[in-house]
């Protein structure tokens, strides 16, 4: 028996396996099974279970293979998104928006029992004692209470921003790097915390300026410009740079231009980038004199005044930068012709 294996059977019709060395070896029948069930007798395609009618069915030919299967999912049946969580035995999934990331119990801020009846009086200032000791426990060590703070700034701010959850999550694992790296002392909560969210918010192409952070922020713009240096050279971060292109969408509909108008002010900023007209300059300034100068081709009524307030720009930055595009768009397009 040098050299392949063979297989005999033994008494008990289980196939054994002998090997060159003589080791005995007991093919395993539970796998074969499962690759039988798994495969179609007929055509030998993969096998689908649908769920709806309790079968397992051939990919292919539809061959039912089992039926009768065991339902797996709730006995109860919702129609709609509120009812479904109102039925659901299980909680919200861990987030890294929390600093326990959710794992934690949370007491009801409702004063009712499990009957939906209303607590009494007494019963209600015992739940609030409840409620003021479980948040306190909550957050224990001092690490715990500066990511719960930390945290906190960055939802308010990203709601006054209308940032998407995506941006909140990867500001808050930031904020968690930072604190891991012990880049915190000598700087606030609330400039680390403002810096983590604009640093986010250009890694997942959400375009915010420093300027729109400044009214929300608990810090003045140069503090957390400052953290938001300091936090991109420590950390690592790639971070491109701005792209005035991706200011034209939400400008745009704020201001309620035409297509046309859109579509020519990316054609300016493209015409820009390639005469490096974009090079050291706001990309929140180019962006408005894009759409300003856009409005002069496309003769639709937008004042400097307008665009400015939209984009939260001077006037004389809108008058410096539409010139320069205009004067780079001319110049494109005579490369072009020539």
């Amino acid at each position: 028996m040098n050299g392949a294996n063979q297989t005999v059977k033994t008494t008990d019709n289980r196939p054994t396996t002998y090997r060159s060395n003589g080791a005995r070896t007991e093919t395993d029948e539970s796998t074969t099974a499962e690759r039988e069930e798994t495969s179609c007798p007929e055509c030998g395609a993969d096998s689908i279970a649908d769920q709806e009618h309790g079968e397992t069915v051939c990919n292919e030919c539809g061959l039912v293979l089992a039926e009768d299967n065991v339902d797996r999912g709730p006995e109860w049946r919702a129609f709609d998104k509120a009812e479904k969580d109102k039925k659901s035995r299980v909680g919200a999934p861990t987030t890294g928006m929390l600093h326990d990331k959710g794992l934690s119990s949370v007491i009801d801020w409702q004063n009712k029992d499990a009957y939906g009846s209303q607590l009494s009086a007494r019963k209600r200032q015992k739940m609030q004692r409840l409620r003021t000791w479980d948040e306190r426990f909550r957050a224990t060590s001092a690490r715990d209470r500066n990511l719960k703070q930390a945290l906190g700034e960055i939802t308010r701010m990203a709601s006054a921003l209308d940032l998407p959850d995506n941006v909140q999550e990867t500001a808050s694992v930031i904020y968690r790097r930072a604190l891991e790296e012990d880049l915190l002392p000598g700087r606030s909560i609330e400039a680390m915390a403002t810096a983590s969210l604009y640093a986010a918010a250009r890694q997942s192409n959400v375009p915010r300026s420093l300027d729109e952070f400044a009214p929300v922020s608990r810090v003045d713009r140069r503090e957390f410009a400052r953290a938001y240096r300091y936090i991109g050279r420590e950390l690592g971060l790639a971070v491109e740079p701005a792209d005035p292109a991706e200011y034209l969408p939400r400008f745009c509909s704020e201001l309620e231009v035409s297509h046309e108008v859109k579509t020519l002010a990316h054609e300016l900023i493209e015409s820009g980038k390639r005469q490096s007209v974009h090079s050291g300059k706001s990309p929140v300034g180019l962006a408005a004199a894009a759409i300003y100068a856009a409005s002069l081709l496309a003769n639709e009524k937008l004042t400097q005044k307008e665009v400015g307030e939209a984009a939260e720009v001077s006037e004389v930055t809108i008058r410096n930068r539409y010139k320069e595009l205009l004067h780079a768009n001319d110049e494109s397009q005579q490369q072009a012709t020539a």
